[in-house]
């Protein structure tokens, strides 16, 4: 399942967890896993390295005409850090995230 498929078949459960007043911090697990599976062999091993020290992979960002930028928040969410394609992470990656 790709991550469209992914997160349109989980669209109903996280509406109904915000109508809820569930904080939607967490990421349903079905939309990790699409996410993982978009990850290189290095990238994935890296990314099992580093959720030791509580990062998560939040989301992959798809600039057109280059190849996709996975991004991993620490557990304070307050740095943010891209997973190169040789599974090194890139602290100051050259793009701003909302906040």
């Amino acid at each position: 399942m790709s991550v469209t498929a992914a997160a349109r078949a989980l669209a109903p459960t996280i509406a109904a967890r915000a109508a809820e007043g569930e904080a939607l911090r967490t990421m349903p697990p079905d939309l990790v896993t699409a996410l993982k599976r978009e990850l290189n062999a290095d990238q994935r091993m890296a990314l099992v390295e580093l959720e030791k020290f509580g990062w998560e992979l939040k989301f992959i960002r798809r600039p057109m005409f280059q190849q996709p930028v996975p991004v991993v928040f620490d557990s304070d969410r307050k740095n943010y850090a891209v997973l190169n394609a040789d599974g090194t992470l890139d602290e100051n990656p050259g793009f701003d995230i909302r906040k």
